[in-house]
């Protein structure tokens, strides 16, 4: 299915449509305030593994979720008062935080290193989703290819309407994905830049 709206306005039918496929265990491609992401319901074990699938991809590359708020986080990952804090300054915003795995993430998504990512996309439908859902969104970055991000769903939609269970489409976003940052320890490391600013990060 394939469902339109405008930016990033907020339409509750398409919420409610989103939550229910999500709880039923399938897979959508939805904006943010970044590139369109693909995902699925954090609890849905094999909808995480068809996201697997569908990009192709190692499971020794950990995927990342979306949190509807920062209290959420302290239910999935181990976070100091310093990372907190930063944390507070730049979210919701276009930034993944790598951060130690709580053992209520399923192993699943969790790195090699014991770590995950999570993002609080500035994207009112993204976070009226996950509100909604109760529960986190395992998501990764959309691409069309091995370097080009899904900006424009008229690039992606032919190829991955019959993969995906729906599709948001809200028009062209931005061509850069979430700027990665590691932030394990209190000194944040720049691992991917993206969108946002990274002034604070290199300075």
């Amino acid at each position: 299915m394939i469902r339109e709206i405008h930016g990033d306005s907020l339409n509750q039918r398409i919420v409610d449509e989103a939550v229910e496929i999500l709880r039923a265990g399938g897979i959508i491609i939805y904006p943010t305030d970044t590139v369109y992401g693909l995902g699925c319901d954090i609890n849905q074990k094999s909808a995480i593994e068809k996201i697997y699938r569908i990009k192709a991809m190692e499971h020794s590359k950990p995927l990342s979720f979306i949190c509807a708020d920062l209290k959420d986080i302290a239910q999935y990952a181990k976070v100091s008062t310093i990372v907190y804090r930063e944390m507070k300054r730049h979210l919701p915003g276009p930034y993944t935080f790598i951060l130690p795995a709580m053992h209520a993430v399923p192993k699943m998504v969790v790195s090699k290193q014991k770590t995950v990512g999570i993002r609080i996309p500035d994207h009112e439908l993204s976070l009226a989703i996950v509100r909604q859902l109760g529960n986190p969104i395992v998501t990764t970055s959309l691409d069309i290819s091995e370097r080009t991000f899904a900006s424009d769903p008229m690039d992606f939609m032919e190829f991955y309407e019959d993969r995906v269970d729906l599709i948001i489409h809200a028009g062209p976003s931005y061509h850069d994905p979430s700027t990665i940052i590691d932030f394990t320890t209190d000194q944040p490391r720049l691992l991917r830049a993206g969108q946002g600013d990274i002034s604070w990060i290199t300075s």
